[in-house]
């Protein structure tokens, strides 16, 4: 039972920083999510896996129990990535409305920028081309 959950663990987090590292807005989004449920899954397995557990103390019987803590916080993480997911979904989704892609590279934005208006790009030509003449 534990290398089942340790090898969910491990699988989740390496699709998760697989995804993360694309560079497409909603990859990045997937990636983060595989990378919560992932941490959703440690933190429940912290608390002892056991099965058909009460989650509870008995207190007129002595038999195994499995700890509540970890299931509160999981719980709670769950609620707060949902949020958190919904936010970045509408994050991406504007971007994406107003640049027509969902890249997140920055290094080909400013090169984009200057082959639409001419003016602007001769003008950053110039400016290039002063300050390399004053020093």
């Amino acid at each position: 039972m534990e290398f089942v959950v340790a090898s969910t663990i491990g699988v989740l987090t390496a699709g998760g920083v697989y995804l993360l590292l694309r560079l497409r807005a909603f990859s990045v989004i997937l990636g983060l999510a595989l990378l919560t449920y992932a941490v959703n899954i440690f933190l429940f397995a912290s608390g002892r896996l056991a099965v058909n557990a009460p989650p509870v103390l008995n207190k007129y019987a002595d038999v195994a129990y499995s700890d509540p803590l970890p299931q509160a916080l999981v719980l709670t993480a769950i609620v707060i990535s949902f949020g958190m997911t919904a936010v970045l979904v509408m994050f991406a989704l504007g971007a994406y409305l107003e640049a027509d892609h969902d890249r997140i590279d920055m290094t080909g934005e400013s090169e984009e920028e200057g082959e639409g208006d001419s003016s602007s790009g001769s003008d950053d030509a110039a400016i290039t081309a002063q300050g390399e003449n004053r020093v």
